[in-house]
Protein backbone atom coordinates (compact mmCIF):
# COMPACT_ATOMS: atom_id res chain seq x y z
CA UNK A 1 0.00 0.00 0.00
CA UNK A 2 1.18 3.34 -0.93
CA UNK A 3 1.99 6.15 1.58
CA UNK A 4 -0.95 8.26 -0.46
CA UNK A 5 -3.55 5.01 -0.04
CA UNK A 6 -2.65 5.41 4.21
CA UNK A 7 -3.81 8.96 3.89
CA UNK A 8 -7.06 7.68 2.69
CA UNK A 9 -7.80 5.12 5.03
CA UNK A 10 -11.33 6.08 6.89
CA UNK A 11 -9.58 5.78 10.50
CA UNK A 12 -8.03 8.78 11.62
CA UNK A 13 -4.23 8.76 12.33
CA UNK A 14 -4.76 9.07 16.37
CA UNK A 15 -6.61 5.52 15.72
CA UNK A 16 -3.84 3.93 14.41
CA UNK A 17 -0.93 2.50 15.11
CA UNK A 18 2.38 1.24 13.58
CA UNK A 19 3.56 -2.12 14.93
CA UNK A 20 6.66 -4.48 14.33
CA UNK A 21 8.14 -7.44 15.25
CA UNK A 22 11.84 -8.69 15.10
CA UNK A 23 13.43 -11.68 16.21
CA UNK A 24 14.99 -15.20 15.72
CA UNK A 25 12.18 -16.87 12.96
CA UNK A 26 9.56 -19.16 14.27
CA UNK A 27 6.03 -21.06 13.71
CA UNK A 28 3.29 -18.92 15.53
CA UNK A 29 4.81 -15.58 15.37
CA UNK A 30 2.19 -13.75 13.58
CA UNK A 31 -0.66 -16.11 14.62
CA UNK A 32 -0.03 -14.60 18.60
CA UNK A 33 0.23 -10.94 17.41
CA UNK A 34 -2.66 -11.43 15.08
CA UNK A 35 -4.80 -12.90 17.82
CA UNK A 36 -3.79 -10.74 20.37
CA UNK A 37 -4.77 -7.78 18.33
CA UNK A 38 -8.21 -9.58 17.77
CA UNK A 39 -8.80 -9.58 21.45
CA UNK A 40 -8.91 -6.11 21.51
CA UNK A 41 -10.80 -5.80 18.21
CA UNK A 42 -7.79 -3.77 16.54
CA UNK A 43 -8.36 -4.45 12.88
CA UNK A 44 -4.81 -4.83 10.81
CA UNK A 45 -5.32 -2.47 8.18
CA UNK A 46 -1.87 -3.26 5.83
CA UNK A 47 0.69 -6.20 6.89
CA UNK A 48 4.25 -6.49 5.45
CA UNK A 49 6.61 -9.30 6.69
CA UNK A 50 9.60 -11.10 5.63
CA UNK A 51 12.75 -13.29 6.29
CA UNK A 52 16.29 -12.79 5.67
CA UNK A 53 18.66 -15.82 6.76
CA UNK A 54 15.97 -17.06 9.62
CA UNK A 55 15.94 -13.16 11.41
CA UNK A 56 12.00 -12.63 11.19
CA UNK A 57 10.82 -9.07 10.64
CA UNK A 58 6.81 -7.64 10.43
CA UNK A 59 5.06 -4.34 10.30
CA UNK A 60 1.93 -3.78 10.69
CA UNK A 61 -0.59 -0.64 10.47
CA UNK A 62 -3.50 -1.61 12.36
CA UNK A 63 -6.83 0.62 13.29
CA UNK A 64 -7.42 0.61 17.06
CA UNK A 65 -10.98 1.41 16.72
CA UNK A 66 -12.33 0.96 20.52
CA UNK A 67 -9.41 -0.98 22.13
CA UNK A 68 -7.50 0.72 24.09
CA UNK A 69 -3.49 1.92 23.29
CA UNK A 70 -2.07 1.30 26.36
CA UNK A 71 -3.98 -2.07 27.49
CA UNK A 72 -2.86 -3.31 23.70
CA UNK A 73 0.84 -2.33 24.26
CA UNK A 74 0.76 -4.24 27.61
CA UNK A 75 -0.31 -7.54 25.95
CA UNK A 76 2.18 -6.86 23.44
CA UNK A 77 4.79 -6.56 25.63
CA UNK A 78 4.16 -9.82 27.70
CA UNK A 79 3.61 -11.23 24.48
CA UNK A 80 7.07 -9.89 22.86
CA UNK A 81 8.81 -11.80 26.39
CA UNK A 82 6.82 -15.28 25.96
CA UNK A 83 7.71 -15.31 22.06
CA UNK A 84 11.35 -13.99 22.60
CA UNK A 85 10.78 -11.16 19.51
CA UNK A 86 11.10 -7.80 20.08
CA UNK A 87 7.29 -5.87 19.51
CA UNK A 88 7.24 -2.46 19.22
CA UNK A 89 3.99 -0.31 18.99
CA UNK A 90 3.79 3.49 18.44
CA UNK A 91 0.64 6.19 17.51
CA UNK A 92 1.11 6.35 13.59
CA UNK A 93 1.12 10.34 13.50
CA UNK A 94 4.24 9.98 16.08
CA UNK A 95 5.82 7.39 13.56
CA UNK A 96 5.14 9.26 10.78
CA UNK A 97 6.57 12.37 12.70
CA UNK A 98 9.60 10.63 13.72
CA UNK A 99 10.31 9.11 10.12
CA UNK A 100 8.97 12.05 7.96
CA UNK A 101 7.04 9.74 5.98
Amino acid sequence: MAADELETNESAPESRAIITVLGSDRPGIVASVAGALSERQANILDISQTILQGIFTMTMLVDLGSASFSELKEQLDALSESLGVQIMMQREEVFRYMYRL
